[in-house]
């Protein structure tokens, strides 16, 4: 493995709270726990650095409390920062409640990781044998869009992976257009690729469960999920486009850096995440135990 991932997304920090069930309009519900972690693009970036890729955040960053939490979880998985914090802003956070069912609901705060400046991306360059990963939630924030679609094309060499995430229907069409004509790789999950409709000619479908289905030029190939009771499903897209893209940097094919994405996102769901990725040895056991 000599490329390295180059994730330009947005880490953020995760309040997550164990809920019954969602409280009603204007009700209140009690948390059986709550835990204060870092998450967003840290979940993408820790699953691959799990699987033993190199990763480079080209993110944004904050200087406060939040920052300081994000940093030290990127530095115990060894992930590199591109760039200094973002002075006078902290990183924000995403209040993440789960419930009974593992199901989880989302309402995001915006720090620091939603100001990623042109000039501060200009100096980010990747190698032709990265994996450059952009996600949907970079194209809602107005300099970091602005950013990514100046930068972007200028880069044919590194496959580009990208992810458009759940907020798909608010990303304005002709962004939406002029990043899929950039990419190499689209990962999303069924639903979002309902809203997208036609998929670019390499695209790898998350179907929960079922595990994901690979199209490849016009061939789609169904590669089936691995049985687990679910816990928390909080992170387990970001382990499989994180596994998927730290297999690929190893050389594997598509379809063999799927099976072993979705071996990753099933030991996700075992867990209470949000960045629940399991390492390679873990992967490696459940793939012996239940094979490809």
């Amino acid at each position: 493995m000599t490329g390295r991932l180059v994730h330009t997304g947005q880490v953020v920090v995760d309040l997550v709270m164990a809920v019954p069930a969602l409280p009603r309009p204007g009700g209140d519900v009690l948390a059986s726990s709550t835990n204060l972690l870092p998450g967003g693009g840290f979940n993408v970036m820790a699953a691959a650095a799990r699987s033993g890729a190199r990763v480079l955040y080209a993110g944004s960053h904050g200087t406060g409390g939040f920052g300081d939490l994000a940093r030290s979880a990127l530095a115990d998985e060894g992930i590199e920062l591109a760039h200094e914090p973002t002075s006078g802003l902290d990183t924000g956070v995403v209040v993440a409640l789960v419930d009974a069912t593992g199901e989880r609901t989302f309402a995001t705060g915006t720090g620091a990781e939603g100001r990623l400046r042109p000039a501060v991306l200009d100096h980010v360059v990747p190698k032709d044998d990265d994996v450059v990963y952009v996600t949907g939630y970079s194209l809602l924030h107005k300099t970091n869009r602005e950013a990514l679609l100046e930068w972007l094309p200028r880069f044919p060499g590194p496959r580009i992976l990208f992810d458009p995430g759940p907020l798909v229907t608010d990303i304005n069409p002709g962004d939406l257009h002029d990043v899929l004509s950039t990419i190499d790789i689209l990962s999303c999950n069924a639903r979002e690729a309902e809203v997208l409709g036609e998929l670019p000619p390499v695209a790898v479908v998350r179907d929960g469960a079922k595990g994901c289905h690979v199209h490849d030029h016009g061939h789609t190939t169904d590669v089936p999920g691995f049985p687990v009771e679910v816990v928390d499903t909080n992170g387990a897209g970001d382990t499989h486009c994180g596994v998927l893209a730290a297999e690929l940097l190893r050389g594997s094919t598509l379809l063999d850096a799927a099976v072993r994405a979705n071996a990753a996102a099933a030991l996700s769901v075992t867990r209470r995440g949000p960045a629940t990725a399991p390492g390679r040895d873990a992967i490696d056991r459940l793939l012996t135990r239940d094979g490809p």
